[in-house]
């Protein structure tokens, strides 16, 4: 199995969260359609479950 650390699985959880808020913060300022909401919406959360899924967060 792949050795994963934790700074690589917080990587794509910020992307997610970045993907989350900024397509929040467009659509208050641009007529977004409900697809582009929606996927990027899908976007963000598969990137935070992916992450939180295979990240090894244990605490030593």
């Amino acid at each position: 199995m792949k050795n994963t650390t934790k700074r690589k699985t917080l990587i794509p959880m910020s992307i997610g969260m970045l993907v989350i808020s900024t397509s929040q913060i467009f659509s208050q300022f641009m007529k977004l359609t409900d697809l582009m909401k929606g996927s990027f919406t899908g976007i963000g959360i598969g990137l935070i479950l992916t992450s939180i899924i295979f990240g090894d967060f244990k605490t030593i």
